[in-house]
């Protein structure tokens, strides 16, 4: 698994603790949702702040 985090365009390192909490978030949540299969292969979230 490789998670990726990048911040106003600077990539931040993340070590693998913070990359299983992140992924694990992120997968559950998604992996609720309808329509989404259960071995999707990758999953991209862009968040931004108005």
């Amino acid at each position: 698994m490789e998670v990726k985090l990048t911040v106003d365009g600077k990539d931040i390192e993340i070590n693998n603790f913070v990359q299983r909490i992140l992924a694990g978030t992120v997968i559950g949540a998604v992996g609720t949702l309808n329509g989404v299969e259960e071995d999707c292969g990758e999953i991209v979230v862009k968040i931004k702040r108005c």
